[in-house]
């Protein structure tokens, strides 16, 4: 079918014009694939198969779409264009679907990928000029990784990247159940690090290097104080709230 070969070599294009391979993220939609850009890890395009009907026409059956991200000065444009639809399930402002049926010819599906590309990378980049110091709070399971037996090497780790941490920024590591407590303390002394790891279900193409400062017992500050303090819950890297963080540097004191 047309359509699948344009599939095809759309991400084949993506591979060899940006570096990015797809990513299949959700069980419930196997045929659907997330392309990063690689400076700051934002999606620039989604791959999926959907029901026509999902896009006001539901005579064309399941069909394979890429939504790109495009200029909210250029969407009027090229929603007048045949095969170009409002975004499914995006911000239609800011969003396009695009059929991959030979509707839009590869030469300006090419340059679409190329806009949202351009895009995505550029929407990060006020955030990568940060100067000051920050404070994190990432959460590590214990099952799947043995934080302790890295330091006691060298007491420095690489860590997945998934925030915008700069050099000399403190992460505090919390560790899960059945610890349920901040373990350690860090200072970030490498960002942005190049690292390609992919095991099909856990992905890593950009880390930082933590050094540790400080190791805490997991009575010094458990979940249950954490949540007196203004963290009920630690899914990912998030800001250290000002009572926390109060409260932390005491006990680093203190000790």
């Amino acid at each position: 079918m047309a359509y699948v070969k344009m599939r095809d070599r759309l991400l084949a294009f993506a591979a060899e014009r940006f570096g990015t391979k797809p990513e299949y993220l959700w069980s419930r939609t196997p045929g659907s694939a997330v392309l990063r850009c690689c400076n700051n890890d934002k999606w620039y395009a989604i791959v999926m198969d959907i029901d026509g009907s999902k896009l006001g026409r539901p005579e064309l059956g399941k069909v394979d779409i890429v939504n790109v991200k495009c200029s909210t000065m250029m969407t009027g444009s090229f929603l007048a264009m045949d095969g170009i639809f409002p975004a499914y399930h995006m911000n239609k402002e800011k969003w396009i679907s695009v059929l991959l049926d030979g509707s839009v010819d590869m030469d300006q599906l090419k340059a679409m990928l190329e806009m949202s590309y351009e895009l995505s990378k550029q929407s990060g980049s006020s955030k990568r000029m940060r100067t000051v110091v920050k404070e994190w709070l990432i959460p590590a399971a214990p099952a799947m990784y043995d934080v302790e037996q890295d330091f006691k090497r060298d007491g420095i780790i690489i860590w997945k990247q998934t925030a915008n941490y700069i050099v000399g920024d403190t992460v505090y590591i919390y560790m899960a159940a059945p610890v349920s407590a901040i373990l350690y303390k860090c200072m970030a002394i490498e960002v942005d690090i190049p690292y390609n790891y992919d095991n099909g279900s856990y992905h890593v193409r950009k880390a930082v290097k933590l050094k540790l400062l400080h190791r805490f017992s997991k009575e010094d500050m458990p979940l249950s104080d954490m949540r007196e303090l203004g963290v009920s819950a630690v899914r990912g890297p998030r800001g250290v709230p000002n009572t926390l963080s109060c409260r932390l540097s005491e006990l680093c004191i203190n000790k």
